[in-house]
């Protein structure tokens, strides 16, 4: 990665919101800085919810041609006019997504630490992969995807790559000249103003 590219910004929606305030707020966060992606993650299994959040999501994206990718649900992309899909489980269902939803829909897998997974999901047909979380988090087992599997994996596989979990100001200075992109949710929607959170860590970036 050339020194003066800096990584892209996608964001992950919380995993619960109000629907009469979130996409607002997801306006002026999107409005503030550049944004290639947004992630739909609720924590919901209900059909109906998922439908409804999607719809107001999409809206505020589409209107500023950003992509919306949804957690998991391949068979909600198309009926909810959806970008692709994000899914969490390494390469296992990349085919299956790839061959439900067609060559245009962007596919990404959550490979979380495996350098193993992520070449997997990549030669499935993926088009991003994802490692984390980064930072220390107390979810899972406790595994990090370090610092050396960015700088590898930006040196030897041309697929892009997404940080994501537990992120700070340091870990964006650290991971900045190794990563394609930077996942941003819980990091920037648990404080009072997302907008200012967000870039506070878009400035990091910049101080490599």
């Amino acid at each position: 990665m050339a020194e003066t590219e800096q990584p892209q910004l996608y964001l992950i929606t919380p995993p619960e919101f109000e629907l009469g305030r979130f996409p607002e707020t997801l306006a002026r966060v999107l409005d503030s800085q550049e944004v290639a992606c947004v992630r739909l993650a609720l924590a919901s299994r209900d059909e109906d919810r998922i439908a409804r959040a999607a719809d107001a999501c999409r809206e505020v994206t589409h209107t500023r041609d950003i992509a919306l990718v949804i957690d998991t649900h391949v068979l909600m992309v198309e009926r909810l006019g959806l970008d692709g899909v994000h899914l969490l489980d390494g390469a296992r269902t990349v085919r299956f997504a790839r061959k439900e939803l067609g060559e245009d829909a962007i596919i990404g897998s959550f490979c979380g630490t495996s350098r193993h997974d992520g070449i997997s999901a990549g030669e499935a047909g993926a088009d991003y992969i994802s490692f984390g979380p980064v930072g220390a988090s107390a979810l899972g087992d406790g595994s990090r995807a370090e610092d050396e599997l960015f700088d590898w994996w930006s040196k030897m596989i041309e697929l892009p790559v997404v940080a994501e979990g537990a992120l700070d100001a340091g870990l964006v200075r650290q991971l900045a000249p190794v990563t394609d992109f930077f996942a941003f949710g819980d990091e920037i929607w648990q404080h009072d103003d997302p907008v200012a959170a967000l870039g506070n860590l878009v400035a990091a970036m910049a101080e490599v």
